[in-house]
């Protein structure tokens, strides 16, 4: 058996596609399928069975990516562990944080100012990972923290040796231009939307929250267009396109959008943070924690979509 054909299985495991996992691993497509191709020899087993949605674990490969993952997670935190070691106990290094686009650009960027203030010696590198994003999109299998030591993620996590919080909630409402709305009507109801054009989630993305709720008004609306990015669907809504499910922190402070359902409808993904347990011992790490916390408690309000002025608008904007 080449041992480095289990670090192929591993990346197509987590990012439940070759495309995903070649380009974690900077390679080309045949060469990810190709390894998968010489492990399942050498083992004599199936370890994938492919879908439409792309490559799902076999009992085989489910018991194989069991026995490597403690392995996976190790490996991984070998680098971060010495660079630890290097920056010392002290309340000063750097902390990679992982976070997806809506916290990163609207929450955190706006109060590093701040943290940065009180915490001089603190450098934190924001790695965008669309899939944290995602509802429920981390991957089943694999290390959740990997090349990162701290993330927030909108799912409950469900695995790995994590310290883990319930860190708030991300509320979504639907959303328009106001040109859209003159031309189309203003739906009151679930059954409007049979004659509406929906900015929708991926098939793919698991059926939490607003997925959910879109899924069902998918039933009747026409979808024009699907997308992860909330830029891309945001943008795409400002231009008329349709209807997009967006969160209320970044959508309700865009002049060229107009809620038209809110949370007490769409409903809501939750945010978690993670770290490693034995990260969380390290100062700076728990400084940084301690900085997501507060500021994802102080923007509460805003994160669940909770706006007089919003509803003001509504009501001003909704035909009698």
């Amino acid at each position: 058996m080449n041992w480095d054909d289990l670090r192929f299985f591993l990346a197509v495991a987590a990012a439940g596609s070759l495309s995903g996992a070649a380009q974690q691993l900077g390679v080309n497509t045949t060469t990810v399928l190709r390894r998968v191709a010489s492990l399942e020899d050498d083992l004599n087993a199936r370890l994938f069975e492919r879908e439409r949605t792309g490559y799902r674990l076999t009992p085989a490969g489910e018991k194989l990516a069991e026995a490597l993952e403690p392995v996976d997670r190790r490996l991984a935190a070998l680098p971060r562990d010495f660079e630890a070691n290097r920056e010392g106990s002290g309340g000063e290094g750097t902390v990679r944080l992982a976070a997806g686009e809506v916290l990163a650009a609207e929450l955190l960027a706006p109060a590093f100012g701040d943290f940065r203030r009180s915490h001089p010696g603190i450098e934190i590198e924001i790695v965008g990972d669309p899939r944290l994003a995602m509802a429920g999109s981390a991957p089943r299998v694999g290390n959740p923290l990997k090349d990162v030591d701290v993330a927030l993620r909108l799912a409950r996590p469900t695995q790995g040796d994590m310290l883990m919080r319930k860190a708030g909630e991300l509320s979504y409402g639907l959303y328009a231009s106001s040109a859209y709305l003159e031309a189309h009507g203003w739906p009151t109801q679930m059954g409007d939307m049979g004659r509406h054009d929906l900015i929708g989630f991926p098939r793919a993305e698991l059926p939490l929250g607003p997925v959910w709720w879109l899924s069902r008004a998918e039933k009747t609306a026409s979808v024009v267009l699907r997308a992860s990015s909330v830029a891309v669907r945001a943008e795409a809504a400002r231009q008329g396109a349709g209807l997009a499910a967006l969160p209320c922190v970044s959508a309700d402070r865009d002049e060229r959008l107009t809620r038209v359902f809110g949370p007490d409808a769409l409903g809501h993904l939750e945010i978690w943070l993670m770290t490693r347990n034995d990260l969380a011992q390290l100062a700076h790490v728990r400084a940084v924690m301690e900085f997501l916390i507060e500021t994802l408690k102080n923007a509460r309000g805003a994160l669940e979509g909770q706006s007089v002025k919003v509803v003001e608008l509504e009501d001003a904007g909704r035909p009698r």
